[in-house]
């Protein structure tokens, strides 16, 4: 058992990118295997994944077992299940992460969705209903941060808006685990203003699949 507090955590947006990579296999194995010739990839950098397995698509990954210069593993994936990892499939590409900002000032962070939606049925014999899970509803986790517009954080978050483009956002915790996000980024300059109380912007990030969460 073990109780964390939030207090400490550092929230980093990815600000580069570098040129896109081709991946020519994927293996079902728990980590997969990817193949991609000449990666220059090292342990522990991240990646944005592209790929043909939808459980695995837009999502951000952290590199591990990183033997040569043309394969390397996914840490925290299992793709053993053929049903879901048709053999022979995902291949796709990744991009590297080179470059973070670190957003300052961060107030407090909120998530929305990610429950879990229900099908509710019942026949004409029966006198209950019944409910089967379907999926989860879209996810998205939205920042206070305390409006300065000089800060560094401040700028690379304006700018991701404006750019409409997907971005990977970190959470460093306290015990050097992490999280990784990805999905587009919506900023609203305009501060909340309420007497006696620090004035806040509010930065709001819509994933486009799941979070992973790394251990230290």
């Amino acid at each position: 058992m073990a109780v964390k507090l939030p207090n400490g955590i550092i929230f980093s947006l990815a600000t580069e990118y570098s040129v896109e990579h081709a991946v020519s296999a994927i293996s079902n194995q728990n980590p997969a295997v990817v193949t991609a010739a000449g990666h220059q990839l090292a342990n522990g950098e991240i990646i944005e994944f592209k790929s043909s397995w939808s459980a695995l698509n837009d999502r951000a990954f952290r590199v591990a077992q990183v033997s040569d210069d043309n394969s390397y593993t996914l840490e925290g994936t299992d793709t053993t299940n053929p049903t879901r990892f048709p053999a022979g499939g995902g291949t796709g590409a990744f991009r590297t992460i080179t470059g973070w900002q670190q957003l300052q000032q961060v107030t407090e962070c909120t998530t929305s969705g990610g429950e879990m939606q229900f099908a509710t049925y019942s026949f004409l014999e029966n006198d209950f209903e019944s409910q089967i899970p379907t999926q989860a509803s879209a996810q998205s986790l939205q920042l206070s941060i305390a409006d300065d517009p000089s800060l560094p954080g401040y700028k690379a978050l304006k700018e991701a808006a404006e750019s409409r483009e997907i971005r990977v956002l970190r959470a460093l915790l306290p015990d050097n685990s992490i999280i990784l996000f990805n999905g587009y980024t919506s900023f609203n300059e305009t501060p909340v203003m309420t007497k006696g109380s620090v004035m806040t912007v509010s930065a709001t990030f819509s994933l486009l699949s799941r979070p992973i969460r790394y251990e230290a």
